[in-house]
């Protein structure tokens, strides 16, 4: 007989994980909403992401229409939407998200190319981070293809 490979203890994660500084506010919950339907009125109406682990809730592919066309193509049976960023001097800017879905971060009917992109820190609960190098501004983030009908999202400029 074999012995069966011995597992690999799961690693503990503690209560309160430590972030990175730029991060910290991770810990901070909030809430806001999301835009389903691309328009002209966008201005100060809708509420900025911030530098807090915000709930979005999320619409159904049917019920969205961009701004402009995802780079990744909506997926029906996933859910998405926008949300507005203000920056307010140039920098870093980080978006963190609690689950795997696209994104777009937009400029003047633009695609901001990403830097840089992966995983938040081991047990924080951030599944995904992008990073863009950007001027000060009024940008729109498009949430594309998530799994669920809502979303925890962060945008924060690192110093």
């Amino acid at each position: 007989m074999f012995a069966a490979p011995a597992e690999k203890p799961a690693t503990a994660c503690p209560a309160a994980p430590v972030l990175p500084s730029e991060l910290a506010d991770w810990a901070r919950n909030t809430s806001s909403k999301t835009i389903y339907a691309y328009g002209d009125d966008l201005g100060a109406d809708w509420s900025p992401l911030g530098a807090a682990r915000t709930a979005l809730p999320l619409h159904k592919f049917e019920s969205l229409r961009y701004g402009i066309a995802p780079e990744r193509k909506p997926d029906v049976h996933k859910f998405g939407g926008m949300i507005p960023i203000e920056v307010k001097k140039p920098g870093r800017l980080i978006v963190a998200l609690d689950a795997g879905a696209w994104i777009d971060l937009v400029r003047e009917g633009v695609v901001v190319k990403s830097v840089t992109h992966g995983h938040g820190p081991a047990c924080s609960g951030i599944r995904k981070m992008v990073e863009f190098d950007v001027p000060q501004g009024r940008y729109q983030l498009q949430i594309v293809n998530a799994p669920t009908a809502s979303i925890h999202a962060m945008a924060v400029l690192r110093d």
